[in-house]
């Protein structure tokens, strides 16, 4: 897969995918791909002024594209699962399912509204639920695929399971490591979980390297009206280190529709540390493949969310 770009993606005319967070950055661009290149998109995010926005700048940009807007809070396991209900209502299947929205580094511990720490909330449980819900529509679609977004971060990141949502002791880059090393891990434990039941979906994650997008202000100034350090640091180093959310999105464009992507395994750009670059097989740390993990992570997620595998078909 040397060089792959949006020129690489097969046709995917007939194809449905749902697309979180993808009102800016890596999700647009991923929304745009897909739209352009013949897929019904569905984005599901919290603003609808910027998701009517999208809409008319991806059929600006694509005349026909077939593409929704869902709101969506995945701060809010009520939000969910109106979210999912309308989506189920909607469409006859789903054949790509992309897990891209979140938040990075919140300088004070914020909760949900369910209760969660606001990065493992909004980055992972509520994607958790999401996935859960929507899963019968994703294996009634033919070759069906689940796409996570994770982060370089998840090589420092630890599930602590003692306590998972920083009550005790909270930091904003500890919290965010964490939520996207859990991301990961769901990516990965639902692909073991589709190999061991027989189902015919691919699971995989990806990420975006260090791509420059309104992730790196809008978490670090929530509760806060000034730029902080890691704002600050991003503005000096991105000139050299960084990439445009145009290449970000190029991971998950390539494990959502190469005949050559795999399940199970993290895709990234191949430069310096994965910063930037052409999409290939990312590495993953040694402690984010511990099976033990994925499965008590998961269990730990069924009991958070309330829902649990095998799952009925939403009338």
């Amino acid at each position: 897969m040397p060089n792959w770009t949006v020129k690489d993606i097969p046709p995917q005319t007939g194809r449905i995918a749902v697309v979180t967070g993808a009102t800016s950055g890596i999700g647009y661009e991923t929304a745009q791909a897909l739209a352009g290149a013949g897929a019904k998109v569905i984005i599901a995010s919290r603003n609808e002024r910027k998701g009517a926005e999208v809409l008319a700048k991806i059929r600006a940009k694509t005349p026909g594209a077939d593409v929704a807007f869902e709101p969506l809070d995945l701060a809010s396991l009520d939000s969910v699962a109106r979210t999912a209900k309308r989506i189920t209502a909607s469409v006859p299947r789903i054949d790509l399912l992309i897990n891209n929205a979140g938040v990075m580094a919140i300088p004070d511990r914020h909760e949900t509204e369910d209760g969660f720490e606001m990065q493992m909330g909004a980055n992972y449980i509520g994607h958790f639920a999401l996935n859960m819900r929507l899963l019968p529509k994703v294996l009634a679609a033919a070759n069906p695929r689940v796409v996570t977004v994770s982060s370089l971060a998840h090589r420092s990141g630890k599930i602590n399971f003692d306590d998972l949502q920083s009550k005790k002791s909270y930091s904003s880059w500890g919290a965010y490591c964490q939520s996207k090393l859990a991301t990961l891990m769901f990516g990965l434990e639902l692909d073991r979980i589709a190999r061991a039941e027989g189902w015919n979906l691919m699971s995989m994650a990806a990420h975006p390297g260090y791509a420059v997008t309104g992730l790196q202000s809008a978490g670090p100034r929530m509760g806060r009206n000034r730029p902080g350090f890691l704002e600050r640091f991003s503005t000096l180093i991105a000139p050299v280190m960084a990439q445009s959310a145009t290449a970000g999105a190029l991971p998950t464009l390539l494990a959502a529709t190469s005949s050559e992507a795999e399940g199970g395994v993290m895709y990234g750009p191949n430069g310096f540390y994965e910063l930037k670059g052409p999409p290939v097989r990312a590495k993953i740390v040694p402690y984010a493949q511990n099976k033990a993990v994925w499965r008590r992570l998961w269990e730990v997620s069924e009991q958070l969310t309330g829902l649990r595998m095998p799952l009925p078909v939403m009338a």
